[in-house]
């Protein structure tokens, strides 16, 4: 990389040398986040990598929407990004693209695989895209917002569950799986914002530090015996009825955590070159950076059909 190449900043903020980084496992780079252990609050535990825009838990680094923006680590993060290749194209490399893409790897999709994804946002699209290019036969997708269920089906081939309409998304998947045993993989990219039953949202509001958890279980109880469950979600503090013992019992596997975008960076660009992914099709609005407000309040109020925003100085 030279000066004045146009390049892409990951989220993730690694060093590139410590005993993580050389595993490729950038989002635990232990120099970059001089914080505590997350959630056991142990000096002791080592943190992972800082975020770009992700609370003083992960190094209370200010976010990227900016005309300006400091990037440390900066002789190993930015990815150069070749000229025939627009913004908006290359745009999602910096975070959902990946996170959509280590998703789907960690469910282990192969060509004929049966997934679900639970959330049909940003991340969820971004993994069914994934999942299709990678051969997956099967894609449910499961939200309570139609207007992004309706494109997740005609953009990618899904198959829409909406949990408002059905009570139980889990039991109708297994219902249209081979034999009903349920689908190879779950995928939450959901988090710990999953809506759950009324006496999990009262916690929620008391300010317990609780998860609903009601993703995870639908993930355990989707997913058939042997299978994994897959989780680019993010979670924080404890989670309210979690089913170890049906997990253990299916003996699945869970992959989880931020995402290790920098050696992820070169397939996808790759990819997005030949035309296997085409990520910027999810945009539904440009708008300038002095209307960012507005841009977060139609996209968290889920107006005017909106799925990503993006932002120019």
């Amino acid at each position: 990389m030279n000066k004045g190449d146009r390049v892409i900043v990951p989220f993730v903020i690694a060093c590139g040398s410590c005993f993580f980084c050389q595993m490729n496992l950038h989002a635990a780079c232990e120099t970059t986040n001089s914080g505590r252990g997350a959630i056991l609050n142990k000096k002791d535990i080592p943190s992972g990598a800082a975020l770009f825009g992700y609370s003083h838990l992960y190094g209370g680094m200010p976010g990227g929407q900016a005309e300006l923006v400091r990037v440390p680590k900066a002789n190993a993060g930015p990815f150069a990004i070749p000229d025939e290749l627009s913004d908006e194209r290359v745009l999602f490399l910096t975070d959902i693209l990946p996170t959509g893409y280590q998703a789907v790897v960690n469910a282990g999709v192969t060509m004929g695989s049966r997934i679900v994804i639970y959330g049909a946002g940003p991340v969820g699209l971004m993994a069914a895209a994934c999942a299709r290019m990678l051969g997956a036969e099967q894609i449910f997708m499961v939200d309570h917002h139609a207007y992004r269920l309706a494109y997740a089906k005609l953009t990618y081939g899904v198959t829409p569950i909406n949990f408002d309409v059905e009570d139980d998304p889990a039991a109708s998947i297994i219902e249209q799986t081979p034999g009903n045993r349920g689908v190879d993989a779950a995928i939450d990219a959901v988090g710990f914002e999953a809506k759950g039953s009324t006496t999990e949202t009262l916690l929620t509001a008391l300010k317990v530090e609780a998860s609903s958890g009601v993703v995870l279980r639908q993930c355990i109880a989707a997913v058939r015996r042997g299978g994994t469950v897959s989780v680019p979600g993010v979670y924080a503090g404890f989670i309210h009825g979690f089913l170890l013992g049906d997990a253990f019992d299916k003996g699945l596997t869970f992959k989880m955590g931020q995402t290790h975008v920098h050696p992820l960076l070169p397939t996808l660009l790759e990819r997005i070159r030949n035309g296997e992914l085409t990520p910027e099709v999810i945009i539904s609005h440009r708008m300038k950076l002095e209307d960012a407000p507005e841009g977060y309040r139609i996209f968290d109020k889920k107006e005017d059909d909106c799925r990503k925003v993006i932002l120019r100085p």
